[in-house]
C-alpha cells in the first residue's frame, strides 16, 4: 500500500511552549512536543497524564439525571422489585450488562439480564424483550449501550408498568424516550465533563453513583474495571480523559486478577502467563466476546463473563472460541465476495463511497466486512443484507469523516439508524437501497476532503537515531494506553542506509529484518518491516531512503530497542 506521509509541523509558538515545558517537566523536547499535541500544557497536566489516578475520575452526579437514576434504583431495591439488566449483543453491550449485573448481585438478588437476539429481535430495545420482562414481573429495566432511540418501545413498556433507566453513549434524535432517567454524556444538554465514555463506561458511572449513595466503598467497583477496559478498547472510543484512566487501571486488573470469565478467554487465546496488551484485547479477547452475538446469541457472552467457576467458564470460553472460528470463515468469504464486487465497479475511481447489498450475506459479519472495505479502499462503506423483510447493515468510516451525519442525511429513506462518527447501523426497505446508494454517495462526495481518502501515516516528529535512547523509550511508555486521540507516536528519519546485513525473513519471506544507519549519527538501529519484502531490492542498492516507524522493545532481546517500520520511501534527490 502506498501511504501519504503527513508530517506534523509545529508553529513557532508551539515550539516555544515545547522548550519551556521540556524544562519545567524535565522531559525531552520530543516528549514535550508530543504532550502539547495532546493538549497537555502544564506540569500538573503532565503529572496527571503520566500518573493516571482513579481519584481524577469525575463526580458521577455531574451527569444529568444521575440523581433520578440512583433514586429509582434504590426505590426498586427497597420495594424488592424485579430488575432486568438489558444490553446490546456486542462487546460494549455484553460487558456493560455483565458489570452492572455482577455489581448489583452483591447487594440484591432479584435481578436478571437480557441480551436481544441479533437475528430474531435486531439491535436495541425490542418488544420481545419487553414482553419477557412483563412475563417475569420486571418493574425496572436498566438498558445499557442502546435505548436512546427506543421511543415507541419504551412507551410500550410504560403501558405494561415497566420503568426504564437508559445508559447509552450513542447520538440521540430530537425526541427522547420517556424514561425515568437518561444517562448519556452525548446529549445536547449534558454538562458532564467528558462525553466519550463507552456504554460500559456509562454503566460504571451509574454504579459509582449508586455506590456513593449507599455508602459502598469504591474498592468494590475496581475489580470490574477489567470489563470497562475491554469495552473501551473494543469500541474504539477516544483514549484520553476518563477513558484513559479507566483503561489504565482496567489493564492492571486484567493482568493481576481478571474475572473468572475473562481468565478463561485469556487461557483459550494462549495468553496465560503473558502481559495482556491493548492489541490482545483488540485482536483476541474482544473478537471472541463479539463472536457470540455475531454467530449465536450475545447472552452466552454474558453467561461467560459473570461465571464464577473456572471449569464452567473454560467450557463456555471454548464454545465461544468455536463461534469465533466460524466468524473468521464467514468474514474471509464475505470479504472476498465484497472485494470482487467492488473491483468490478466501472466507476470505482469516481466514487467517494461504497454501498453493497447482498441478501445472502450473514448479518453478524457485515460490520467487519464494512471495516475491511474502508481499510482497502479508503472510502466510507455501507454493507447491507436482508433480514426481517428489510435491508439491514452497518457503516464504517475513514479518519475524519462523520458517517453518522451522512446516514442521517438520508433518514427519510430509513426505518432506523444509530451509531457514532465512525460506525453506525441502519435498516431500510429493500426498494430504497438504490436511492440510498445515490444519495449517500452525493453527501459523501460533497463533504469528504481529498486527504480523508488517502492512506495516510501521521508522523509526530522527525528523529535522528542518536535521539532514540532508553530514556526516550521509557518516557514514551508513559503515554500508554494508546488509542484514538492518543495514538502510539510515529516518527520518521531521513536518509538512512542498509548497514549491509538487512535480509528477508518470515515463512513466506514477506518481512524484512533490517540493520540501518543514518547520516546524522552513524548509529546502527535494528528494525522490522512487516509485509514489505518488496522493498528489499531498493534497500540493497545502497541508496538512501526515508523511514517512518514506532519504537518498540525487542521481544527476543529484552532491553534492546528496535524500530517497527511502517513505511519506506526513497529519499528525494
Amino acid at each position: 500500500m502506498k501511504y501519504k506521509w503527513n508530517n506534523t509541523i509545529l508553529s513557532p509558538s508551539i515550539q516555544k511552549k515545547a522548550i519551556q515545558l521540556s524544562k519545567d517537566a524535565n522531559v525531552s523536547l520530543v516528549i514535550a512536543q508530543l504532550l502539547l499535541q495532546r493538549g497537555i500544557e502544564t506540569v500538573d497536566d503532565v503529572n496527571d497524564f503520566f500518573h493516571p489516578s482513579l481519584t481524577h475520575l469525575h463526580d458521577p452526579y455531574l451527569m444529568p439525571q444521575m440523581d433520578r437514576a440512583v433514586a429509582r434504583l434504590n426505590t426498586a431495591m427497597g420495594r424488592k422489585e424485579r430488575i432486568l439488566i438489558y444490553g446490546d449483543y456486542d462487546v460494549d453491550g455484553t460487558t456493560s450488562v455483565s458489570l452492572v449485573y455482577k455489581f448489583l448481585l452483591q447487594f440484591y438478588s432479584n435481578v436478571d439480564y437480557y441480551i436481544p437476539d441479533r437475528y430474531d429481535e435486531g439491535y436495541g430495545v425490542s418488544y420481545q424483550g419487553i414482553d419477557y420482562a412483563a412475563e417475569t414481573s420486571v418493574k425496572l429495566i436498566i438498558v445499557l449501550d442502546c435505548g436512546i432511540k427506543a421511543v415507541d418501545e419504551i412507551a410500550y413498556a410504560k403501558e405494561k408498568g415497566i420503568d426504564f433507566i437508559i445508559c447509552d453513549h450513542h447520538v440521540s434524535d430530537e425526541v427522547l424516550p420517556d424514561a425515568v432517567a437518561i444517562l448519556n454524556p452525548k446529549l445536547d444538554n449534558s454538562t458532564y465533563p467528558y462525553e466519550h465514555l463507552s456504554g460500559c463506561g456509562v454503566g460504571f458511572k451509574f454504579m459509582q453513583a449508586f455506590a456513593e449513595s449507599n455508602g459502598i466503598d469504591f474498592s468494590l467497583l475496581t475489580p470490574l474495571l477489567d470489563l470497562v477496559a475491554v469495552s473501551i478498547v473494543s469500541d474504539i472510543v477516544p483514549m484520553m480523559g476518563e477513558n484513559r484512566i479507566l483503561t489504565y487501571y482496567g489493564l492492571k486488573q486484567i493482568n493481576s486478577n481478571p474475572s473468572v470469565g475473562l481468565k478463561a478467554i485469556i487461557d483459550i487465546c494462549g495468553l496465560s502467563g503473558k502481559e495482556i496488551t491493548m492489541s490482545d484485547i483488540v485482536f483476541k479477547i474482544g473478537p471472541r466476546i463479539n463472536a457470540s452475538g455475531r454467530i449465536q446469541n450475545g447472552k452466552e457472552a454474558v453467561e461467560l463473563l459473570v461465571e464464577k467457576d473456572i471449569q464452567q467458564a473454560l467450557e463456555k470460553a471454548h464454545q465461544i472460541n468455536h463461534y469465533n472460528e466460524a466468524r473468521k470463515d464467514l468474514d474471509k468469504n464475505m470479504t472476498e465476495e465484497a472485494n470482487n464486487i467492488v473491483e468490478k465497479l466501472s466507476d470505482l475511481s469516481e466514487r467517494r463511497s461504497i454501498v453493497l447489498y447482498n441478501a445472502a450475506w450473514h448479518k453478524g459479519v457485515i460490520g467487519i466486512v464494512a471495516s475491511r472495505l474502508t481499510e482497502v479502499y479508503y472510502r466510507p462503506a455501507v454493507v447491507l443484507t436482508h433480514a426481517d423483510g428489510l435491508a439491514t447493515g452497518s457503516a464504517r468510516s475513514v479518519s475524519g469523516f462523520d458517517v453518522y451525519k451522512a446516514i442521517e442525511s438520508c433518514k427519510d429513506l430509513l426505518e432506523s439508524f444509530g451509531g457514532h462518527t465512525y460506525a453506525a447501523g441502519l435498516s431500510m426497505k429493500v426498494e430504497h437501497v438504490e436511492e440510498f446508494t445515490q444519495r449517500f454517495e452525493t453527501y459523501v462526495a460533497n463533504n469528504i476532503l481529498p486527504d480523508q481518502m488517502d492512506a495516510t501515516l501521521d508522523i509526530d516528529a522527525t528523529l535522528s537515531f542518536k535521539d532514540i535512547t532508553p530514556k526516550l523509550f521509557y518516557e514514551l511508555k508513559k503515554f500508554q494506553p494508546f488509542g484514538p486521540d492518543n495514538q502510539k507516536p510515529v516518527f520518521s528519519t531521513s536518509n538512512v542506509y542498509d548497514y549491509g546485513t538487512s535480509k528477508v525473513v518470515g515463512r513466506g519471506q514477506e518481512h524484512i529484518k533490517l540493520e540501518l544507519v543514518d547520516n546524522d549519527s552513524n548509529k546502527v538501529m535494528n528494525g522490522i518491516a512487516f509485509g514489505q519484502s518488496s522493498q528489499v531490492r531498493y534497500i540493497k542498492t545502497k541508496q538512501s531512503f526515508n523511514i517512518c516507524y514506532t519504537i518498540e522493545e525487542n521481544t527476543h532481546k529484552l532491553g534492546e530497542l528496535q524500530l517497527q517500520i511502517l513505511d519506506i520511501m526513497p529519499a528525494k534527490a
